[in-house]
Order: structure tokens, then C-alpha cells, then sequence
């Protein structure tokens, strides 16, 4: 059993967001932190005031996060990127919209007394003395603290507030001057006392450890808050504000002792400026917790589910059939993604497709209306093409996005739109002519068209076995049901509809979003991608008088479109010309060339010795994850040497900034043939490109046995760790590991249980209309059909659903996790 939280994201858009250049505009891009920890960057738009995102992302995360902020900045060439704003959503805020947080926000102020994070170590107790109890704070240690320095780190002190007293961790001295400044040392009337333990401030530290412990005279019944600050020191400017803890003594009294660790908390008392004058993010954000049961407890779910998809289009009484139609249309999309992927688990993808399409044709009247709606079929086919059919995407596809985006070219067809430029050599600029721009952008399509039909054409062996195999049930299902010779490029169009016009022609129009790129196009290549994409749909339309009709300045590209028409079909009839047999066997053969998890190029840097670990070390390598190793090479095509097998690694974690002045350095954690820990550190060139490759070593290593609990986020250098300062080697680890934050990907492995966890979910939301079909079945004429032969659909499949739906709401109800973990409680409540 395992409780799994997980957040959908969809940054959409900004507005009226303040010029931060000398130009007037900005180039926005948005920065989402998870407790304060980077794990999404946006692609910057460039020069608007209002930029349009539109990405979307799903994040697995521990049940026990605390906030979600989404950061718009602006980023600048040569200096430090300017921060615009934020919007921050708590746990809280988001579990109280069951349904998702969708709308506006304003931004706010980023209040560096409000950016704190980490956690800190207190031993409190209520211990006895001579007169009157005494109030004994033990700060032992913090991790994670805010690097508020430029080198990437902190000099961290604490500050413990009580009753009217202030005192500070142990003083030391830094060429004659005070480092913590603050109170005497010397005890008080009120019995301030101090044990020293050769520590105060923690140069250069997020992980420091002090060992201090503070006593306070207790007056009972005190109603005085004890309150301890983390501060980071500062030679010349004032000091910053690291987070505190306010712990309600009076709770102490009662519990007379604990010991933990503490949530830093941010210092909120400074009044705040009237929200709007930085502008508004539009967000869509969803959290999830899901308490997942073991795999025996689904059986009888995905059984019946399975029986019913194998037992095939049975009428009106037919199990998915009446779950299509007691879905809303705001959750379909969600629904047809699980089902598709718990069908596809169990290898029954291409027969629940089969039935949707049996199910779609059955009420479609007119085939120019068919599956152009977002039905169940449509929306299961598209999550279909893009989880099964995603790499053969990229294969076909990539090459030309390439050339768009490095080409560069003035494309234009519209004689409205089209913009007069100069041309020429130095000294013998002419204007070019409105004709001349319209043929050389119709050249430059024809020439993309073109050689994207080509790539189309040659890649029908590269297409999976799996994504053909439906398409060839697509086809025969539709010529079965159009069969006059009138509708003959019908079966043709619905291929199409789904693979040019749901799957290629967005990925052309969108590229980011279907990671064929790592930005989003500006303006010009925009335009190109727009034109490129609407060619072919037109070319998907097979060409027809309507499609003509609606923008006749397409016409130059008419002979490539009706050129790509022959093409298209001829590359149709090949696709789905695939037997039972060569459907296997070309599954098998693609089975045995599994595709890596992740690959790409990377920098790596081993430490050896006691030298200075600097950028400079690192070499760039093309690293390949598959699920045996990790593996590198000089190059894609060369021969790739093993690294780390999966099975040795413990951890994958990043590496703080002040390491290599670096924040994009992760580490993986493994055991050597001896049984000795030892650490590969490898450079990503963006925040993106890190968590994409932590979280692809988390999902791949998730079942290893070993995996750690804790980890250094520094490197050993000289004689110490370089973030906690500890001089053992084999020191267990100053900071929590994060193997439950992952990205989810579109090559992710499937998750079964999960899956029907959520078809469970979504069952028992619509199981009152479900029973209120039941109820008119059952009154009407098909309440006479019984059970008989084996072949044939039970008589009662929706009486069977409500009894396992029954029996996992009992499991759901006797299992330890009944409602959406939290961490611990204590006895001791933060106080506000």
C-alpha cells in the first residue's frame, strides 16, 4: 500500500506584467518551486508584456509537501535575471478544489524575509530547578537552509527569543571582529544561561550544526511564545532572515519534552502592497492523492473491465459503453488516458480502441462527421499516439522541425500579411517585391512539405506494431460501415483525422509541448510552423473543395498538396497492410531494440584525490539510461562503456550551487564491485534538463534494494564535506533524500495500480447515474437476456461492477490510510 500526491500544472498565460527592459517590454519565463526547490522552467517568450506558455506538467511528490510558487522572471543577456513576481498555492489551498485551482492570480512581491526554507533541529524541554522550572532549547542542527550569499551558501546563526530575552549562538571572532553580534553571554537576573560548544556561526554552510543549548526561567501559566530565528551573517550589509519556529510554551508545559525537526517558517508581519500593479498569471493546477492498495485488491476490476473490452461490442447493457456515457465532457480527456493506459498494461489497447471505433461508427450517420467530436474514441486516441506512438513522432518529425527552427526564413503566403524587406549586397539594397516573397516562401513550404511526406512514406517499418495494428482496425472498421464507392478516401480520412490532424499537425504547430524542442518558436518560425501545419491538414483532408475553399492563398502549394495525397494513401495502404503474425514478430523485433529511458549529452566529473574541484573538470559525454545501466560514450554512434549498473545505485540527488558553481549538478550514488559507496557527478545544462535526468534515475532504480534516506549535497573536498563541514568520510548524509519527486514523461513505464486506482476513483463519482442506467435496463426489453453461452456478454456486468466497487471502498475503509497523509503531528503547534 503507498499514498502518492501528484500535481497537474498548466502555466497559460501572463498579462500586464511590468516592463523590466530599457525597450519597454520583457521576456518573460516562469520558474515553479516545490517547497522552494526548482523542478520546472518555462521557455522564455520574447518581448511582450503578455506572454502565452500553454506547457503542461505533471510532478510526483511526496504527500508531505507544503506550497507550490510559480516565479515570472525576466530573463537578461548579461546580468542577473530580474525577478517580476510570484504566486504561491499551499497544499491547502489546493486540496480545498477537489476539481483543480483554474484561473487568475495576481503576482506579489517576492519578500526575501517570505523566501525561507529548510528545516531546523530542536531538543525542548521543561526541566526542574532549584526556585522554578527552567525552559531548555537545544539547537542542534539545520539542513536546507536559503543560500542567500553569492557564493551559493549561508553563514547561519540562531537567534532564541524568550520572555522578553534574546540570545544568539556562541560568539566567535573573524580578525578581531564580532561575528554574532547581539546580547552578552553572562547570565541574567531571569537566569539566562549558555553552554558553549565551539560553534556559532557556520561559514559557508545550508547544513550547519551548532550543538547549543539555551535555558530560560519558566514562569508557569506564562503565556510567552518561545521563538527561535535563523539568520544568515553579514560583513557589510545586514543580516537576512533565514525562517523561524514559534513554539506555544504552554503546550510544552504539558508534553514536558520534544525533540525534532521544525519547519522554518517565513516572517510575515511586514504589510504588503496592493496586489495587480505586477501583473496576473493564468494557472491551472490540480493536486492528487491517491492512496494506492496492493495489485490483488484491483484484480477483480481490471479483470471485469478486461472481459467486458474482450467480449466486444454487446449493445446497449455494454460496460464501457455506459461509462462513456455517464462521463462529463471536463474529465473525459483524464478518464480516456487511464483506461487507455490500464488497457495497455495489459496488452488490450488495440482491442479497446477497436471497440470505441465499433462504438463511434454505430451512431455516426454522415462521414464527414465522424470522430470529430471529442468522444471517447478521439480523446483515447490521441493519449494512444502519444504515449505508444511518441518516439516514432520524433523520428520523423524531428529532423524537419530542426531545419524550420535553424533556417530561420521570412515565410509568408497571405498577400496581406506579407512584409517588404531589403535584399541584396552591401551598396545594392533593393526592395523585394511583393512576388518575389510569395515565391520564395512557397518554395521554402513546398521544400518542408515535401520532405516531411518523404520521411512519411519511408517509415512505415519504424512505426510500432502496436500503433499499426489499430490503425489497420481503424480502417477496416470504417470501410465496413461506409462501403459505396462515393466514400472510398473515408476509411483514409479517419487515419488521418487522427494522425495528421490530432498528432502531427500539433506537434508542428507546438513543438515544445510534444519536446521536440526545448523553446517555444518566436514570432517568424511561428508563422512557417503555422503554414507547414496547415498544408497538412489540407493534405490529411485528402485535398477536398472545402478545405481549398477556406484560404485560397494556399493555392501555390496545391501540386505538393495533391503530390501528398498519393502519397499519404499509398503510405496508409502499406501501414495497415500488417498480418497477425507480422504484428508479433515486428513487435518482437522492436522489443529487442528497446529505446534507452534517457539519453543525451552530459558533463561528467569524478573526484579523486584531495584537488580543487572546479568547472573545468568536467568532460562532455553522450550518456545513454537504459533499464540495466548507465552508459557513456565520445558520441551518439560510438561505443558506449557501462558507468553504473542500475541495480548499484542508491541515490540521485542534485548537487548545491557553492559546489561547482553550478545549480544545474546532480549526483548518482552507487556501490562499486567492492561494496563501497562512491559518487558520479554529472552537469545538465539547464534546470529542466537536471530534473528530467533525476527523475528518469529515480523511476528506473525506484525497486533497488539499499536506497539511501540521506545524502551529502556537497562534495568531500580536502578533509570535510563542503556542506555540513563534517570530517568523516562515511559521515551518514546532512540532508533528506527526494526519490518521490519525479516529472512525469511521455516514456514513463506504465503503473498499473495506479491506474485502476483511478478508474476505481472516477467509477465510484459516477456510480449514481451508473445505477440509474442499471435501473432502466432492468425495466426494459433487455432485462429479459440472461447469461448463456461462454462466448457471450453476462447478463449483469453493471450488478458486477457495483459489488467490486463495494468491496475496494471496505479495503479502502480498513486500510491505515484512509484520508490524504500529512506529516506527523506534534505535540507542539506552530504558532501563528
Amino acid at each position: 500500500m503507498a499514498k502518492r500526491s501528484s500535481l497537474s500544472i498548466r502555466i497559460v498565460e501572463g498579462k500586464n506584467l511590468p516592463a523590466k527592459d530599457i525597450t519597454g517590454s520583457s521576456d518573460p519565463y516562469c520558474i515553479v518551486k516545490v517547497d522552494n526547490e526548482p523542478i520546472i522552467r518555462t521557455a522564455t517568450v520574447w518581448k511582450t508584456l503578455c506572454p502565452f506558455w500553454g506547457e503542461e506538467y505533471e510532478v510526483h511528490l511526496p504527500p508531505t509537501f507544503h506550497s507550490v510558487a510559480f516565479y515570472v522572471m525576466d530573463e537578461d543577456a548579461l546580468s542577473r535575471d530580474d525577478v517580476i513576481g510570484k504566486v504561491c498555492l499551499t497544499r491547502d489551498t489546493l486540496a480545498a478544489h477537489p476539481k483543480g485551482f483554474s484561473g487568475w492570480a495576481h503576482l506579489t512581491e517576492v519578500d526575501p524575509d517570505e523566501e525561507v526554507q529548510g528545516e531546523i533541529h530542536l531538543r525542548l524541554e521543561v526541566v526542574p530547578g532549584t526556585r522554578a522550572c527552567r525552559l531548555r532549547c537545544s539547537v542542534l542542527e539545520a539542513r536546507d537552509l536559503a543560500p542567500k550569499d553569492r557564493n551559493g551558501a549561508s553563514d547561519p546563526f540562531v537567534r532564541v527569543r524568550y520572555n522578553g530575552r534574546t540570545q544568539e549562538t556562541s560568539v566567535r571572532t573573524l580578525g578581531g571582529r564580532e561575528l554574532a553580534g547581539g546580547s552578552g553571554t553572562c547570565p541574567g537576573p531571569h537566569g539566562l544561561i549558555l553552554y558553549h560548544h565551539h560553534r556559532g556561526i557556520v561559514k559557508k554552510s545550508c547544513y550547519p550544526r551548532w550543538n547549543e543549548t539555551f535555558e530560560f526561567e519558566l514562569e508557569e501559566g506564562a503565556a510567552e511564545a518561545l521563538c527561535v530565528e535563523a539568520w544568515d551573517w553579514d560583513l557589510v550589509s545586514r543580516n537576512d532572515f533565514l525562517g523561524k519556529v514559534v513554539v506555544n510554551v504552554q503546550r510544552l508545559w504539558a508534553a514536558q519534552r520534544e525533540e525534532g525537526w521544525f519547519r522554518l517558517q517565513p516572517d510575515q508581519s511586514k504589510s504588503r502592497r496592493e496586489e495587480g500593479h505586477l501583473g496576473s498569471l493564468q494557472l491551472e493546477v490540480r493536486l492528487r492523492d491517491e492512496t494506492v492498495l496492493p495489485s490483488s485488491c484491483y484484480q477483480p476490476l481490471v479483470q471485469l473491465l478486461c472481459r467486458e473490452v474482450k467480449l466486444g461490442h454487446q449493445g446497449p447493457g455494454q460496460l464501457i459503453s455506459l461509462i462513456e456515457e455517464t462521463t462529463s465532457t471536463e474529465c473525459r480527456q483524464e478518464v480516456a488516458t487511464t483506461l487507455l493506459k490500464l488497457f495497455l498494461g495489459q496488452g488490450l489497447a488495440k482491442d479497446f480502441l477497436d471497440l470505441l471505433f465499433q462504438l463511434e461508427l454505430s451512431r455516426t450517420c454522415e462521414a464527414n462527421t465522424l470522430f470529430r467530436s471529442n468522444s471517447l474514441a478521439s480523446k483515447s486516441m490521441e493519449s494512444f499516439l502519444k504515449v505508444a506512438g511518441m518516439r516514432y513522432l520524433h523520428g520523423v518529425l524531428g529532423p524537419i522541425i530542426d531545419r524550420v527552427f535553424e533556417e530561420k526564413k521570412y515565410v509568408e503566403l497571405d498577400p496581406s500579411k506579407v512584409e517588404v524587406k531589403d535584399v541584396g549586397c552591401s551598396g545594392l539594397h533593393r526592395p523585394q517585391t511583393e512576388a518575389e516573397v510569395l515565391e520564395q516562401s512557397a518554395q521554402t513550404l513546398r521544400a518542408h512539405l515535401g520532405a516531411l511526406l518523404s520521411a512519411l512514406s519511408r517509415s512505415v517499418r519504424a512505426c510500432p506494431a502496436v500503433v499499426r495494428a489499430t490503425f489497420r482496425q481503424l480502417f477496416r472498421r470504417v470501410r465496413e460501415r461506409f462501403p459505396s464507392a462515393q466514400d472510398e478516401n473515408v476509411p483514409f480520412i479517419a487515419v488521418t483525422s487522427f494522425l495528421c490532424l490530432r498528432f502531427v499537425s500539433p506537434a508542428i504547430l507546438a513543438p515544445k509541448l510534444f519536446h521536440l524542442r526545448e523553446r517555444h518558436a518566436d514570432a517568424r518560425t511561428s508563422r512557417t510552423l503555422l503554414l507547414l501545419a496547415k498544408a497538412v491538414q489540407n493534405v490529411g483532408n485528402m485535398d477536398t473543395p472545402a478545405s481549398r475553399a477556406k484560404e485560397t492563398w494556399m493555392e501555390p502549394l496545391q501540386p505538393t498538396v495533391r503530390q501528398g495525397v498519393a502519397q499519404l494513401k499509398d503510405f496508409i495502404t502499406k501501414l495497415v497492410d500488417i498480418q497477425e503474425k507480422d504484428e508479433l514478430d515486428l513487435q518482437r523485433a522492436l522489443s529487442l531494440q528497446a529505446p534507452p529511458v534517457k539519453e543525451g549529452p552530459l558533463f561528467i566529473h569524478r573526484t579523486k584525490g584531495k584537488g580543487p574541484l572546479t568547472s573545468s573538470s568536467f568532460k562532455k559525454l553522450h550518456f545513454s539510461l537504459t533499464t540495466e545501466a548507465l552508459s557513456f560514450a565520445k558520441t551518439p554512434s560510438s561505443k558506449k562503456s557501462t558507468l553504473i549498473k542500475l541495480a548499484n545505485i542508491r541515490a540521485a540527488e542534485k548537487v548545491e550551487e557553492k559546489s561547482f558553481g553550478s545549480s544545474h549538478v546532480m549526483q548518482a550514488i552507487y556501490t562499486d564491485d567492492s561494496g563501497r559507496l562512491q559518487t558520479a557527478y554529472l552537469q545538465c545544462k539547464c534546470v529542466n534538463e537536471l530534473n528530467q535526468w533525476l527523475s528518469a534515475l529515480r523511476k528506473v532504480c525506484i525497486n533497488n534494494t539499499g536506497l539511501l534516506g540521506s545524502y551529502h549535497p556537497g562534495v568531500f573536498r580536502g578533509d570535510k564535506w563542503s556542506c555540513c563541514h563534517q570530517r568523516d568520510k562515511t559521515d551518514l548524509g546532512c540532508n533528506k533524500t527526494r526519490s518521490w519527486v519525479t516529472l512525469q514523461e511521455w516514456n514513463d513505464p506504465l503503473d498499473h495500480d495506479l491506474e485502476a486506482q483511478l478508474i476505481y476513483r472516477h467509477l465510484l463519482g459516477v456510480e449514481a447515474a451508473l445505477r440509474e442506467k442499471h435501473r432502466q435496463l432492468s425495466t426494459g426489453p433487455e432485462a429479459s437476456r440472461g447469461p448463456t453461452g461462454p462466448g457471450e456478454a453476462p447478463g449483469d456486468p453493471l450488478a458486477e461492477l457495483f459489488q467490486v466497487l463495494g468491496d475496494l471502498q471496505e479495503a479502502h475503509r480498513s486500510s491505515p490510510a484512509g484520508s490524504p497523509p500529512s506529516e506527523p503531528s506534534r505535540i507542539l503547534e506552530l504558532q501563528t
